[in-house]
């Protein structure tokens, strides 16, 4: 080979090269196996095609498993560029451990606000470590039918709440709520967190109860536990025996009115019922009082803070903070609400009720999901026992709120 030739051959292989480098292959853990196909057909080529040079590949783990997969490869040096995260602590251990990067700095970060950040940041908010993705919400679904045969109107207050209740159980052909107690955390998640932040005032009460302003034993703490005694009634027969699939089938069968809910419902009621739902949030006090929706922050994305490819993941994270990926995401899994500032328009109408509420109330999040369950006895699964507790009557609300307080104030330092 000439000088000429040999010099374009090396010209070639240096082209080559280079383009060979600049193409990026980003990789992602995930425990949401089911979404596989969503990322596959829609997020992914949607970023790829505005981000020529970035390869993309999903490659999630069973749910159950994830923790332990992720822990693990993470400790062999073998993890993804960007780690799905699971909301609060189990992800703060991970940035404590080194293993997600701080991504304060973002661009993508200033579309969302404090309340969507809080599950993924530094007890002090100082570090900020996943780009949040979504929120389930909430409230209350209902069946369209039976209400109109029975002439209710949505409740707004909590005394219309009960009102459509009796009208319900009068007539005799339905049962009012569809929930039972056997499996204890739905009366907690649908049950006291669902209708408390009217009591608590959302993020006002919730941020007092970790600083150690308010206590558990306070009017608006043992205020929902009040309420929940009076749900008892409307359960239907053998309420303490119903597990979580049960309330579902029940609801779904058209034999129950009111389904206490959580949005992720949506996809699999819209499959399951033949009949037109609606739903309605949490009832307020008085008719005109600020409302408060329980607007849960439930997945976000972060960075192996090990990754080689970091200039890429942040990319892709700041796509993440857009109108288009949050619309992609929302559509695909109705009930999965985008955290983002952006106004996203839903095409499923029940999705649509449950996310307009954002514009008409205040949002928090779940009272005992930050800080406050790190400790023994653990306040979340006390909250379980203590709202079943509530409902069936075997305790007092004010009996219930001392309790819990005491095993609060055992190991929590603002407490004590």
């Amino acid at each position: 080979m000439n000088r000429k030739l040999l010099s374009l051959a090396l010209l070639g292989s240096t082209i080559l090269g280079s383009a060979a480098a600049a193409e990026v292959t980003l990789t992602i853990e995930s425990w949401r196996n089911d979404d596989l196909t969503l990322w596959q057909d829609k997020i992914i080529p949607a970023f790829e095609a505005a981000n020529p040079g970035i390869k993309v590949k999903f490659t999630p783990s069973a749910p159950a498993e994830y923790n332990a997969v992720l822990n693990s490869k993470l400790d062999a040096g073998s993890a993804g560029d960007l780690i799905t995260c699971r909301p609060f602590d189990a992800s703060l251990a991970l940035y404590d451990g080194g293993h997600l990067a701080d991504l304060s700095g973002l661009e993508g970060m200033n579309n969302f606000s404090d309340v969507a950040k809080s599950a993924w940041q530094t007890d002090d908010a100082s570090a900020s470590f996943c780009m949040p993705m979504a929120s389930v919400i909430h409230g209350f679904i209902y069946n369209k039918e039976v209400f109109a045969e029975l002439g209710i109107e949505v409740p707004e207050t909590e005394a219309e709440f009960f009102a459509a209740l009796g009208t319900i159980k009068a007539d005799g052909n339905y049962i009012p709520l569809a929930m039972g107690t056997n499996d204890q955390w739905e009366a907690a998640t649908m049950g006291y967190n669902n209708i408390g932040p009217n009591y608590w005032k959302g993020e006002e009460g919730r941020l007092a109860l970790i600083a150690g302003e308010q206590k558990l034993t306070d009017a608006q703490w043992v205020a929902p536990y009040e309420a929940l005694a009076k749900w008892g009634e409307y359960l239907g027969d053998g309420y303490e025996a119903q597990t979580y699939p049960d309330s579902q089938n029940i609801f779904t069968l058209g034999r129950a009115a009111i389904y206490p809910a959580g949005s992720w419902e949506i996809t699999g009621f819209n499959a399951q019922a033949d009949f037109e739902m609606g739903a309605f949030k949490a009832p307020v006090m008085n008719a005109g009082d600020t409302c408060y929706i329980s607007d849960h922050t439930d997945i976000a994305l972060g960075m192996n803070a090990a990754s080689p490819n970091a200039e890429a993941a942040k990319t892709f994270l700041n796509w993440m903070g857009t109108s288009e990926f949050a619309g992609i995401y929302a559509n695909a899994l109705p009930g999965f609400f985008s955290l983002s500032n952006h106004d996203v328009a839903m095409e499923d109408p029940l999705a649509q009720e449950f996310v307009s509420w954002r514009g008409e109330c205040e949002s928090t999040i779940r009272s005992t999901y930050q800080v406050l369950s790190r400790g023994t006895p653990n306040l979340e699964n006390e909250t379980w026992g203590a709202s079943v507790a509530a409902i069936k009557g075997s305790k007092t609300a004010s009996d219930l709120g001392m309790e819990l307080q005491n095993g609060l104030s055992s190991w929590y330092a603002p407490h004590k």
